[in-house]
């Protein structure tokens, strides 16, 4: 999806009438995706509460807190579902954790190391200067800073 698709569908997931279930279900048949229970389900508990970053660990909890059957592969099944339509953005920390952003517009993230927390560094604060050629055959397709953050020390 190329940079005007995610602009469109950010515009898409702000858009929302106040009706959770009719916003979500909206949302997913707006970029192909059959709004089944389990996608409505998991869609409103991640696009309901604003921007936010999480974990399919994190999701899979507060499916859980919510009553909602799902299993933690339905819940990574659908994450990754979400991404590649654009819905969600994938951020990956230390190779090892991957987070998913509702805010899929141009941004860039503090990763807190102590608490395992991404935050959103706007996009005009961070500057790129230079960029490498892509390989022949491919192009850039985003760039992602993660800006690791401790507590400093008194």
């Amino acid at each position: 999806m190329g940079v005007e698709g995610t602009r469109q569908t950010a515009a898409r997931v702000t858009d929302f009438t106040g009706c959770p279930w009719h916003d979500v279900k909206s949302m997913l048949r707006d970029v192909g995706l059959r709004p089944t229970r389990q996608r409505m389900s998991l869609g409103w508990l991640l696009f309901a509460k604003g921007d936010r970053h999480l974990t399919a660990e994190m999701l899979y909890e507060e499916a859980n807190n919510a009553k909602v059957p799902v299993s933690l592969a339905t819940v990574y099944n659908t994450l990754h579902q979400f991404t590649e339509v654009g819905l969600l953005r994938q951020v990956a920390v230390d190779g090892s954790k991957t987070y998913f952003d509702t805010n899929v517009s141009d941004h860039h993230h503090f990763y807190v190391e102590d608490a395992n927390e991404l935050v959103d560094i706007p996009h005009a604060e961070v500057t790129v200067d230079k960029l490498p050629h892509a390989p022949d055959g491919y192009e850039i397709a985003r760039i992602d800073v993660v800006v690791r953050i401790k507590p400093t020390r008194d």
